[in-house]
């Protein structure tokens, strides 16, 4: 790589953790509720205020989703690949902690006592529904980290991590799709432009479902299901990065779309923050960020350290598949 693309890419790498993360605190406290909200409290963009807080959220904190993220990116960190037993243990440890947020699926998993490459399979069989979006949230920084890796294998790293928690195959899918999203933004390419290209590695089972949500003539408003699956969130973010022009105006639109809001934004923030880069993250935003880590002695991470997470996985990234 030349200079200006190593730090083009960097910021890339940078604007996708940051950026999803951001998304998650922007989108918390507007959980469940209207279309529009978010625009109708804030119609001016950087009026300031919009990391408002609410519904149990103190203003820029982050939930469960970036949470989640960072133990991910940690454990490829600290082990210099994929440990899956590792992250699950993680998982687990956080799970017991009590965070404000998670999900009725992953807390059934986590707390199943069954063993890391046996619980969300099993949880699947009995329940048949793991179809949700809770792999998806967390993906940035494993995206950033696999990415040098070549599409297979980012795919593949994807759908290992979402198996430790969702046992259908629909929600490692769309993980491996955003996976391969947020590879092509690193490397300097259009990730819509790429979606042809990544359809055709999506699992044949899987991949007409996805073709619908990703195709350039779908909206939101389409759906047949509520955007906390897996599928019509990724429909959703892809939608909000192809309608508008910035990191800005694509995070807004997400939050605008109501329902699971902090997690659509944060995968919104995540393939925004790729395309634009950190830089175009607002800092009038990331200035209130915060993530705290249940179970791990009271750490609360500021907007510094996602964003020195995200360097280091993109400077270590490439081994461990």
């Amino acid at each position: 790589m030349t200079p200006d693309r190593d730090l083009r890419a960097l910021g890339a790498a940078l604007g996708a953790v940051l950026g999803s993360a951001v998304g998650d605190a922007l989108g918390a406290p507007f959980e469940f509720g209207p279309e529009g909200a978010f625009s109708a409290r804030f119609p001016v963009p950087g009026q300031g205020g919009e990391m408002c807080g609410g519904g149990g959220w103190d203003p820029g904190e982050a939930t469960d989703d970036t949470q989640m993220a960072v133990l991910v990116g940690e454990s490829l960190l600290e082990h210099g690949g994929l440990e899956l037993p590792d992250v699950f243990r993680r998982f687990q440890r956080w799970a017991a902690a009590e965070p404000k947020d998670i999900g009725l699926q992953t807390e059934a998993v986590l707390g199943s006592g069954d063993s890391w490459d046996l619980a969300a399979a099993l949880h699947f069989q009995v329940s048949q529904r793991a179809a949700g979006n809770g792999a998806l949230m967390r993906a940035a920084p494993s995206a950033v980290y696999f990415a040098r890796c070549g599409q297979e294998a980012t795919m593949a790293a994807a759908r290992r991590i979402a198996a430790l928690t969702h046992g259908d195959r629909a929600a490692w899918e769309g993980t491996a799709v955003f996976h391969a999203l947020v590879r092509a933004a690193l490397d300097g390419r259009d990730p819509l432009a790429a979606l042809p290209e990544i359809l055709r590695a999506v699992h044949p089972d899987h991949r007409a479902r996805y073709g619908t949500v990703l195709d350039p003539g779908w909206h939101p408003d389409l759906a047949t299901e509520f955007n906390g699956a897996v599928w019509p969130c990724l429909g959703s973010a892809v939608w909000a990065l192809r309608t508008t022009e910035s990191y800005e105006g694509a995070v807004r639109a997400a939050v605008d779309l109501g329902g699971d809001t902090d997690t659509v934004a944060a995968v919104t923030g995540g393939l925004a923050g790729a395309v634009y880069g950190a830089d175009a993250v607002p800092e009038r935003w990331t200035r209130a960020l915060h993530v705290p880590l249940p179970g791990f002695g009271g750490r609360v991470l500021r907007a510094g350290e996602p964003a020195g997470l995200a360097e280091g996985l993109a400077a270590a990234g490439g081994s461990g598949v």
